[in-house]
């Protein structure tokens, strides 16, 4: 077949030289050769090995503060405060996944489930983390040690807050390679077909406009696996990679300027700011949907609709955003009637 033949047959979408060379350009296809095991057959997953990335990149860079004299911390104690934060990272995060956003009653019946890691004599460890309740438990777990070792407090939090943001930038990775967590249906050229996402019938006018604009043919009744945003890469860009260096270029070097906390407010409002806004990227889980719908449309969560739908991940975010900046006017006020 000539170009100009192609050309013809192509001249109806305006976007490029082949109908197959359409498709391929406008959204990518969750690369195949990308498998949640490391080790197919093994109990060895890369979203479990991207964690311990994310807590041992955590643990060098409070341990590079310490050395910087920025904080009074062996590496024994350094260790204890990562082990500890761990230790609260994991129940708190558990406990909101499976008591908040798993949308039964089940787990508040069968509280000894929350930490079986068996399904059908399977092991499937603990799928289903929460990161806001992984913050509090993280923060609890911090509390714990200061206690132990009679440190301040938000001293401690501050030097976490420096490193965690690049740590859990791995995490965030780690959700990609399990294709989870992705984001809202897009026609954006970028976007990706993931093999785990729920499928649409072209029943729905709205599936079969988006099929059309991508040149993704169908049938009648047919359920298509539908292009979405890829938003576990944006969270560990601007979550992670964008946010750690914010924190650790700009507002650390002032921390001997600041009170303590300052760096702890700065790391709340940031992430909940950032995290607010990708939210409206990624898709709601579907078991909870809108928790507060007041868009004039908001009948499908797989497409964003309006700004004014919100999810049970931005309410918390919003919320971290209000107490980080509260505390911090708490913080100057209370440093400036100590001067």
């Amino acid at each position: 077949m000539n170009i100009a033949k192609v050309a013809t047959l192509c001249s109806i979408d305006h976007v490029c030289i082949a109908h197959y060379t359409c498709r391929m350009t406008l959204f990518i296809t969750f690369p195949s050769w990308i498998s949640p095991e490391i080790i197919p057959g093994l109990p060895f997953r890369w979203y479990g090995l991207m964690y311990v990335v994310a807590f041992s990149i955590s643990y060098g860079l409070i341990r590079l503060q310490a050395q910087k004299k920025e904080i009074n911390l062996d590496s024994d104690q350094s260790l204890n405060l990562v082990l500890s934060c761990i230790i609260g990272l994991v129940v708190g995060a558990r406990l909101f996944s499976v008591l908040v956003y798993d949308g039964t009653w089940y787990y508040w019946t069968h509280p000894w489930m929350i930490f079986w890691p068996f399904s059908n004599g399977s092991f499937v460890g603990l799928p289903g983390m929460s990161y806001h309740g992984g913050l509090v438990g993280a923060v609890v777990g911090a509390w714990v040690f200061k206690r132990k070792n009679k440190l301040d407090f938000l001293h401690l939090a501050d030097t976490v807050c420096y490193a965690v943001p690049l740590g859990y930038t791995f995490g965030r990775l780690g959700n990609f390679i399990n294709g989870e967590l992705f984001g809202r249906v897009s026609t954006k050229s970028w976007a990706m077909v993931f093999p785990g996402a729920s499928r649409f019938s072209t029943n729905y006018a709205w599936v079969r406009e988006i099929a059309d604009t991508l040149s993704i043919p169908y049938t009648q009744g047919q359920l298509l696996n539908l292009p979405r945003h890829p938003s576990q890469l944006y969270e560990a860009l601007f979550e992670g990679v964008l946010l750690f260096l914010f924190l650790w270029f700009v507002i650390r070097p002032k921390r001997t300027k600041q009170p303590h906390g300052f760096g702890f407010c700065s790391y709340l409002i940031g992430y909940g700011a950032v995290r607010f806004v990708l939210e409206y990227f990624r898709s709601p889980d579907e078991n909870i949907g809108y928790v507060l719908a007041l868009g004039k449309e908001h009948s499908n969560i797989a497409l964003f609709q309006s700004v004014f739908n919100f999810s049970m991940g931005q309410l918390f975010c919003l919320a971290m955003v209000l107490f980080g900046i509260g505390f911090l006017v708490l913080l100057k006020h209370k440093s400036q009637k100590t001067v």
